[in-house]
This record gives structure tokens, C-alpha cells and sequence, in this order.
């Protein structure tokens, strides 16, 4: 049995959405360094996060990977780089869908947003020795 989409978009506007927000995320002064020092094969990180958002909008299982492993990993990624990096994708969809579908697929961006931006240690916090207090 297959299950209807969670949002109704095509596999083409998935496509086009992610290509222009990379193409915006290179351009852009605060996220572009983020993603140049881990990125080195564009095609394949776009082809990656389209699958992301197919498994997310379409689900299909064609992804793989732990969103959160890599962006903990990253170590340069912080939750005050997700404002950012959603103010982007919130213009991208409104260029590229009807606004019921811009609206649905930004819901669950932000709350993928959130869950991430929850697992990562702010900027300020993350050279920051932890300490332990017997209070």
C-alpha cells in the first residue's frame, strides 16, 4: 500500500526548491563559509538533501543519514545559524509553491530547524570549558 504524500509537491519542485536555497546559501555572508568548509561536491549534497526532503514530503525511503550526527559533527554549525538558514528557504518556497504548499513545507522545516538548533551548543558555548558545581 502506498501512502499519500504528507505535502502535495512533485519530485520536480523538491528538486528546484533545493537547487535554488544552495544557490542562495553560497551567496549568502554568514551561512556560505559553514557550508564551503564541509562541502566539496555540490551536486552530491544537493542530491542528499533531496532525498531528505522526499523521504520528509514524498515518503519515499530514499535517504540515508543522521541529520543530526552531521551537524553536531560539523562543529562550526550553531542554533543561531538556523534563523538564518530558514529566513532563506521560507523566500525559496514561496518563489517556487503555491502558498498552501510553501506554508505545509515550512512548518515542518522549522520543525526540523528546532530539533536540530536543540541538539547543537550555542556559539558562545561551544570553545567553553563546562563547569561542575558541587551546588
Amino acid at each position: 500500500m502506498t501512502m499519500p504524500p504528507r505535502i502535495a509537491v512533485t519530485e520536480a519542485q523538491i528538486d528546484r526548491v533545493v537547487a535554488k536555497f544552495y544557490s542562495a546559501v553560497r551567496r549568502e555572508p554568514t551561512l556560505a563559509p559553514i557550508f564551503a568548509a564541509h562541502v566539496t561536491e555540490w551536486p552530491a549534497h544537493e542530491e542528499k538533501i533531496v532525498c531528505f526532503w522526499r523521504n520528509a514530503l514524498l515518503l519515499q525511503r530514499s535517504y540515508e543519514g543522521n541529520p543530526m550526527h552531521v551537524h553536531q559533527a560539523a562543529g562550526n554549525v550553531h542554533p543561531e545559524h538556523f534563523p538564518i538558514w530558514l529566513e532563506l528557504f521560507d523566500q525559496v518556497l514561496a518563489q517556487e509553491l503555491p502558498a498552501d504548499h510553501a506554508q505545509s513545507w515550512s512548518a515542518l522545516a522549522h520543525r526540523v530547524g528546532r530539533g536540530l538548533s536543540y541538539g547543537l551548543k550555542p556559539k558562545e558555548a561551544a570553545g567553553a570549558i563546562p563547569r561542575l558545581s558541587l551546588h
